[in-house]
């Protein structure tokens, strides 16, 4: 199944690319941790409970390691790691936590993959194709009523 995208124009007034059409990827579902484990049980020998047990402590386990500054890389997925929101000190001395720390993240970096060609692809995108989200009805009757 392709990825769907839709077309949106940038209307920000001070942006460098206002009145350009961009294609955004359009989110059809979302499946949770209970549809992704039912999906998983019905592909292995291992029992929805088991999994879900898996992923939750999997979860404890992940923030307990990132919030000790280490890397979590899980084969074939990504790795994870907390990022720092911050703004800038003029000198080493005038940085400080409580005044130029702003918040934290955590970081995403999908495993990749090299071809044949030495090409490097995101794991989740090998093999992923484009094309655009089917009209809705709806919009459309509200289009055509709102033409003069």
């Amino acid at each position: 199944m392709p990825i769907f995208y839709k077309l949106s124009q940038d209307k920000r007034l001070i942006s460098t690319t206002k009145g350009k059409w961009f294609g955004r990827s359009v989110v059809t579902n979302v499946i949770d941790t209970n549809g992704l484990a039912e999906i998983m049980q019905r592909n292995c020998t291992v029992k929805k409970s088991d999994i879900l047990a898996v992923l939750a402590e999997l979860v404890e386990t992940m923030t307990d390691q990132l919030q000790q500054s280490v890397r979590v890389k899980l084969n074939g997925f990504g790795s994870f790691k907390i990022g720092i929101k911050s703004t800038g000190s003029d000198t080493v001395k005038d940085y400080s936590v409580a005044k130029n720390v702003k918040g934290l993240r955590v970081n995403f970096q999908p495993e990749r993959s090299t071809d044949s060609n030495g090409t490097r692809c995101k794991k989740f995108l090998d093999g992923a194709t484009v094309t655009e989200a089917p009209k809705n009805a709806v919009v459309v009757e509200e289009e055509e009523t709102t033409k003069p």
